[in-house]
């Protein structure tokens, strides 16, 4: 039994001091049931993705979004953790029930509230992802981390950091056309490939624009099988996905070679009996922008050593050949840790549609998102089209 995405919501990522970590579950999850055409009593299950892990009080979360609609009283609700990945884990799960024959529409929701806490608190609870048998992970958290794997990739294949400054330029400039972006301002290539007091050094050599933003959001999707699909005005299909783990210790695994997010980009791939190149778009985890810069290799768009080919020929820019991030990433749209995978899914669901409203990339077939946790240790591939 095939699964397809019939209905989203996609709510303004930002510091959202106004909403709860309920209402931000429970507002996406009544819009995309309207968006779908559907009230609760048609939802055979909820699966929400949230990290949590002490931004918010609510831990034990799963059954507030049975208040966006009565008729979700009694309805299973399961919460999915799986570090910055919980999103996409959240969506597998609800695939994997209705592929099972347990559910025919299932209602995903991702969602965090981070703001709330500080700075310093933010760094703490995202290190906690990490390995606490290691020094990295209470040494600088992952700022730290990506920045040691930035500095070993540089060691390798000398200094790129004007490439990490074209990939934050290129995310910040699409951002700037995304409504629902934390940041929509075009910070252009010299700010962020200049250290300064307004881009400082974050981690060497990592500046502050080649983090991704601490946001609070929350995006939702309607699952359907695909025997219910004509009850529904729209359709994007997972033709393919796949879900691939590496140890979480970094000890003894080559964290720059990317090696599970490459493992799962090939599976995917084959799956859906693609190459890279048929893909119209990708939505990938640029948590950091060394991130991005390995995931062009790790899909197979650049030579191990050379993603920074594809920056500098166009390949990955809004008009390329094969636009990366055309939604800003989690560079500029931000990076609400729950909602990320849901969001990738339902811009990537906008943009097969063709209803992408300003960021919508040219005759869109196949999308592609990539969802991580940790230190390419949790990664998820979908592979999307249109189904009519």
């Amino acid at each position: 039994m095939g699964v397809a995405i019939v209905g989203w919501a996609h709510l303004p990522f930002g510091k959202l001091d106004g909403l709860s970590l309920q209402q931000l579950i429970t507002e996406s999850a009544s819009q995309a049931m309207a968006h779908a055409g559907i009230d609760g009593q048609a939802v055979d299950g909820i699966w929400l993705g949230n990290l949590n892990g002490g931004f918010a009080p609510d831990i034990f979360a799963s059954s507030l979004a049975l208040q966006a609609d009565p008729a979700l009283r009694w309805k299973p609700a399961t919460r999915l953790e799986n570090a910055c990945a919980s999103g996409s884990a959240a969506v597998y799960a609800a695939c994997d029930a209705i592929e099972a024959g347990r559910a025919r529409v299932a209602l995903v929701v991702g969602a965090e509230k981070m703001t709330a806490v500080s700075g310093a608190e933010v760094t703490r609870i995202l290190g906690d992802c990490g390995y606490s048998g290691e020094v990295q992970a209470g040494d600088g958290g992952f700022p730290g981390i990506f920045g040691g794997i930035a500095q070993e990739y540089f060691a390798r294949h000398g200094d790129h950091s004007a490439a990490l400054a074209r990939i934050a330029a290129k995310n910040h400039a699409n951002g700037a056309l995304n409504p629902w972006a934390h940041m929509r301002r075009d910070l252009g290539f010299e700010f962020c490939n200049t250290v300064s007091d307004k881009n400082p050094m974050i981690a060497a050599p990592l500046r502050k624009t080649d983090c991704s933003l601490v946001s609070d959001g929350a995006a939702a999707l309607i699952l359907a099988s695909d025997d219910a699909l004509a009850d529904f005005p729209r359709a994007v299909r997972f033709r393919s996905r796949a879900q691939v783990n590496d140890y979480l210790p970094m000890k003894g695994r080559d964290v720059v070679q990317f090696e599970g997010p490459r493992r799962a980009w090939q599976q995917s791939l084959q799956h859906a009996g693609v190459g890279v190149n048929d893909l119209s778009f990708a939505e990938v985890h640029d948590c950091f922008t060394i991130a991005e810069l390995l995931t062009y290799e790790a899909m197979g768009l650049a030579a191990t050593g050379e993603g920074h080919r594809v920056l500098e020929d166009g390949t990955v820019m809004r008009d390329g050949r094969l636009p990366v991030n055309a939604s800003g990433g989690l560079k500029a749209k931000g990076h609400p840790i729950g909602a990320t995978g849901v969001s990738m899914h339902v811009l990537s669901a906008m943009q097969l549609m063709g209803e992408a409203g300003d960021i919508q990339v040219r005759d869109p077939r196949l999308g592609a998102v990539f969802n991580m946790g940790g230190s390419a240790v949790a990664n998820y591939v979908s592979v999307l089209e249109r189904a009519r």
